[in-house]
């Protein structure tokens, strides 16, 4: 597979925290992997602290290097991706890991999304986008490429099809689950509905427990495919 080749930003991707924001790439080949640093290398308000080959190194690596977000991909040596993600999210559950990969798969992006991913692109995601991407995943967001939204809304469908249990939300519940759904942080949702962050944090968990989800990304899934049922 070649190297992905990206066009230079014409300006710079403005508006940097003060500090750049830290971030380790998991990619097994070479040129692919030289070229994704190069490009997160060029974006100012992240740095590229790291570069993973395998999901084992991964492992041992990422909870020392303590980064803000993580970029995965599937298609690795021995441990996939997919199972590197979910034993990442039991070590460092608050921080983002974003798939990147080639495959728009039904059944991997799935089980990626299972594995507790928070957000799904493709490889041919354009760089701006990917900033985008990255620094949506930070807020508490759910970045997918609009195909591969697509995709999961669909699985939802057609594995709400397959279940007749009803998702009973209450009414707050549900006041949290629609601002999830705009991509709003924790601290967003507290502020716009005046509670507290660890009041909107107990709303969640008791969200994806009534859902059967793991993550952010499967919960507003989930909500988008119409199978939430209704509040009580």
């Amino acid at each position: 597979m070649n190297p992905p080749r990206f066009e230079e930003p014409s300006r710079p991707l403005s508006i940097s925290p003060e500090a750049p924001l830290k971030i380790v790439l998991v990619e097994d080949k070479p040129d692919v992997r030289a070229s994704w640093e190069k490009l997160l290398t060029s974006f100012a308000d992240f740095r590229c602290i790291g570069a993973c080959v395998t999901g084992e190194e991964a492992l041992r690596v990422i909870p020392t290097l303590k980064p803000d977000v993580v970029l995965m991909d599937i298609f690795l040596p021995r441990m996939s991706g997919i199972e590197c993600t979910a034993r990442l999210k039991a070590l460092l559950p608050k921080i983002p890991i974003v798939i990147l990969t080639t495959s728009d798969d039904d059944e991997i992006i799935f089980r990626a999304l299972e594995a507790g991913a928070d957000g799904y692109l493709l490889k041919r995601t354009k760089p701006a986008e990917l900033r985008s991407a990255l620094l949506d995943a930070l807020s508490g967001g759910a970045p997918m490429n609009s195909e591969i939204a697509r995709r999961v809304v669909e699985s939802f469908r057609q594995k709400g099809r397959q279940r007749d249990e009803t998702v009973s939300l209450t009414a707050r519940e549900e006041e949290v689950l629609v601002l999830l759904t705009k991509g709003y942080s924790n601290k967003e949702i507290a502020d716009q509905i005046n509670l507290s962050i660890e009041t909107v944090r107990s709303h969640l968990k008791h969200i994806y427990e009534k859902m059967h989800v793991r993550s952010r990304a499967e919960a507003v899934a989930h909500y988008m495919s119409g199978s939430r049922g209704e509040p009580r």
